[in-house]
């Protein structure tokens, strides 16, 4: 299933698509859209975009919630975005912790290249060369940009606090929220 670079966007989960908590989304309960942000997602479905979500999932490691805690709250998004005529495409999550090491908790690259194999993207040193990728943090972006992602910030979530705190990637893109980025990207280009 091959797809053009152009038709993917990347999103980060927690504070772009849902509420972000302090003390983890840890339930279905707990799980609460952002407004706007799932019709936003489906208004790029229909515009032919493939939506694929990279979010650090520490909140496993630290035994906060379960594997099928996480699957239960990405089922619901997904049963509140068929009405929408949206959907989200793959999911990717990193379970561990910073204290891991690993190579897939952003803003490390491992999902964004993991991200870029599953849509057979090119395998030049900037696979996502073009991608939009939405997040509400630095290490969100941080994570899309070393491989060429295009970055945008929303200022749900975290957003505000980290455009108040600079340095962020050069071309950032900054939005109200996940609607205002899809309203922007499918503006037709004068």
């Amino acid at each position: 299933m091959s797809t053009s670079s152009s038709k993917l966007i990347i999103l980060d989960r927690d504070g772009v698509i849902n509420e972000d908590r302090d003390d983890y989304v840890k339930s279905v309960d707990e799980w609460v859209p952002l407004p706007g942000s799932l019709e936003a997602i489906a208004l790029l479905n229909q515009a032919g975009y493939q939506i694929a979500i990279a979010t650090n999932q520490s909140g496993l490691a630290r035994g906060f919630f379960s594997i099928n805690d996480l699957h239960a709250m990405h089922s619901k998004m997904e049963k509140l975005l068929q009405p929408l005529g949206g959907k989200i495409d793959s999911i990717f999550f990193c379970p561990h912790t910073d204290a891991s090491g690993c190579d897939c908790r952003k803003p490390a690259p491992g999902l964004m290249k993991e991200i870029a194999l599953r849509y057979q993207l090119s395998s030049s040193a900037q696979p996502l060369l073009g991608v939009p990728i939405v997040g509400d943090s630095l290490r969100d972006l941080q994570a899309g940009v070393t491989l060429g992602a295009s970055p945008h910030l929303v200022l749900t979530g975290k957003g505000q606090k980290t455009m108040d705190k600079g340095n962020l990637p050069l071309g950032t893109q900054i939005h109200a929220d996940l609607m205002a980025f899809a309203t922007a990207l499918l503006k037709p280009q004068a």
